[in-house]
């Protein structure tokens, strides 16, 4: 596993020069709009995806 994963673009204005932001860990700061974000994993869901008879993907 990497040690930080990278976002490919801004949530906010969608433009993909960002930068690792000075406030900690997933903390990432965007030049184009002059926003900061940071993301975070959650962990895993309890529920998975189950497939429906015809192939398609269907949240349990």
């Amino acid at each position: 596993m990497s040690e930080r994963a990278a976002p490919f673009h801004c949530p906010y204005c969608g433009d993909e020069d960002l930068r690792p932001g000075e406030q900690g860990h997933g903390a990432w700061e965007c030049a184009a709009c002059n926003r900061a974000f940071q993301l975070k994993f959650l962990g895993l869901l309890t529920r998975g995806l189950a497939r429906t008879p015809d192939g398609e993907d269907e949240a349990t």
